[in-house]
């Protein structure tokens, strides 16, 4: 049971990363978008976006655990709760020849900063190799005892 426990938390974890890794690569792509969305009759550059991972809760198991005065109950992996629009305002940039500039000559520039979206692909892309290897060790784990069941 603890062993196929940690296939679920380790898969569960290998899901939330590939996801951030999705959205951090759509932002990539719309740093320079400057007709994300049609608002209020008026186009918005791309806004950036973020994956929010929370817990994955096994209410059963944690009120049993919690009754059986166990406080060892492992975790139940994570969960996207949602992607959220970065509030963060867009840059302004001068360029009064653009098609989207404003009366005064600035263009509203997706809130993307590059690097930090590198630095965030960076850090989802180690989580998701950090996971591999658990599940890779897991997966040895079971095989060497089903090689011991047999011998």
């Amino acid at each position: 049971m603890t062993i196929f426990h940690g296939f679920n938390t380790t898969a569960s974890a290998l899901t939330a990363q590939r996801l951030r890794m999705d959205v951090i690569s759509s932002n990539m792509a719309n740093v320079d978008t400057t007709r994300g969305r049609f608002v209020n009759g008026e186009w918005e550059p791309y806004r950036r976006k973020m994956v929010v991972v929370q817990p994955n809760e096994n209410r059963f198991s944690s009120h049993l655990s919690k009754a059986m005065g166990r406080t060892d109950h492992p975790g139940n992996g994570v969960k996207v709760s949602r992607i959220v629009g970065d509030q963060t305002p867009f840059k302004l940039v001068y360029q009064p020849d653009h098609p989207d500039a404003n009366d005064e000559g600035y263009v509203q520039l997706p809130n993307v900063d590059p690097l930090k979206e590198m630095v965030d692909m960076m850090s989802a892309t180690r989580s998701y190799e950090a996971n591999v290897t658990t599940l890779n060790a897991t997966k040895n784990m079971l095989m060497k005892a089903l090689e011991i069941g047999k011998g």
